[in-house]
């Protein structure tokens, strides 16, 4: 009965996109209080040991916030994902405004963003990991 149980999550991992999952595993991580966001909580977490996986958006206008990220991920062993766009990540991290049909009204840029806890398993915690796994 293992085996039955097993293949749908595996059928959902394929039909998840790595930036669906990563979406979910934002909005999941936020539910249980474990999303940090922002450079300040961000790094002091990463300071601390506490941080599971790192996001950071490429258009990040400020170099030196680019290098104290990636050194503290790399300080800590902790995994770094490359986001596109800062408004894109704030979107993904709940840190925008929403029209009453969902699309976004209004969006602030996010550098950075720090996840502290997952919450519960799910598919798209298992992409995202996958993805983790083959980027190092």
């Amino acid at each position: 009965m293992q085996v039955e149980e097993e293949a749908p999550v595996e059928a959902a991992e394929e039909e998840l996109g790595t930036i669906e999952a990563l979406k979910e595993v934002l909005k999941m991580a936020h539910k249980h209080d474990g999303l940090r966001r922002g450079l300040h909580e961000c790094t002091k977490v990463l300071d601390r040991g506490a941080a599971q996986l790192c996001i950071l958006a490429q258009d990040c206008d400020n170099d030196e916030i680019t290098k104290l990220v990636k050194a503290l991920c790399q300080e800590g062993n902790v995994s770094l994902i490359m986001a596109d766009e800062g408004k894109e990540l704030a979107e993904w991290c709940g840190l925008c405004k929403l029209n009453e049909d969902g699309t976004v009204k209004k969006a602030v840029k996010c550098a950075v963003a720090v996840i502290t806890d997952y919450g519960a398993e799910s598919a798209a915690k298992n992409v995202v990991m996958k993805y983790v796994e083959s980027m190092q």
